[in-house]
């Protein structure tokens, strides 16, 4: 089976590579490759290698630069997903698209489901909730993942953030009331292989079991990495960033479990395993 894969350069994409199942002709683009914000290349590219399946790891994904690059964002976020729906409509194939929990403004107490009602309060949010229905507006054959904050192999994120900072300093200040799920990419992956595999589509929310603070997991990072640099808790007033966040954001994942049959590892189970592999 033919299988196109965008955004190869990213973290997302490099954790599919590693386990690209054996009936797969894959075919990994960065965005040197392919632009997805030009339909054109888009669609040149799809009848060109005509994929029976198209995992979409193309995005902008740094929030904060999203605020100052609001028509970047769109393009990549919004317009792009658009065009890879479009191109794989005209053609037959089925796409996997991943989106966020920051489509949401995290203003409740309760997991998020799939359905409820989406009100992101940054750019980034915006342009992800854009792609998503663009995504299903143009093609019924979809299977839209949304997940959150996402570490692994290459690419910047958190984990590596902390880590590059306790070698510095003595003391690292981290936000204590923005809630979440850590989601090692490895985790991610294997879920997001296994729905399709059973033929899911629609929306899924995968992240890894548990939610915590950036603080509780700043500590874990700490702990785990065996390292003694001290973290103090602060709130998101005292440490301002462009882009506003939700401050609750926990995803629900029970109808990805009845599909899976599991639900995906703790999040601190698999923070530790990250940190031994690497």
């Amino acid at each position: 089976m033919n299988v196109l894969l965008t955004g190869a350069g990213g973290m997302l994409a490099r954790a599919f590579l590693n386990k690209t199942p054996r009936h797969w002709n894959l075919r990994a683009l960065d965005r040197a490759t392919l632009d997805v914000t030009d339909p054109q290349t888009v669609e040149a590219a799809m009848r060109q290698w005509k994929p029976a399946l198209v995992l979409n790891c193309a995005a902008l994904t740094r929030v904060d630069d999203c605020e100052s690059q609001r028509a970047q964002a769109e393009a990549v976020n919004g317009l792009g997903a658009g065009h890879i729906a479009q191109a794989c409509s005209a053609i037959g194939a089925q796409m996997v698209h991943f989106s966020t929990d920051y489509i949401f403004d995290g203003a409740g107490h309760l997991p998020y489901a799939e359905d409820d009602p989406a009100c992101p309060i940054n750019v980034y949010g915006a342009s992800k909730w854009d792609g998503e229905c663009r995504v299903r507006a143009a093609l019924a054959a979809h299977l839209i993942v949304r997940t959150q904050w996402l570490y692994g192999r290459g690419g910047s994120h958190f984990v590596k953030t902390i880590l590059a900072l306790a070698e510095k300093q003595e003391t690292i200040r981290v936000v204590n009331d923005q809630i979440g799920a850590p989601t090692w990419t490895e985790d991610l992956s294997e879920a997001t292989l296994t729905l399709i595999e059973a033929g899911a589509t629609g929306t899924y929310h995968l992240v890894n079991v548990g939610a915590c603070s950036w603080y509780d997991f700043a500590r874990k990072i700490i702990q785990e990495a065996g390292l003694s640099t001290q973290v103090i808790p602060c709130t998101t007033s005292e440490f301002p960033r462009p882009a506003r966040r939700p401050a609750h954001a926990v995803l629900s994942t029970e109808k990805a479990k009845r599909v899976l049959g599991r639900a995906l590892p703790p999040w601190d189970m698999a923070l530790r395993r990250f940190i031994r592999s690497v």
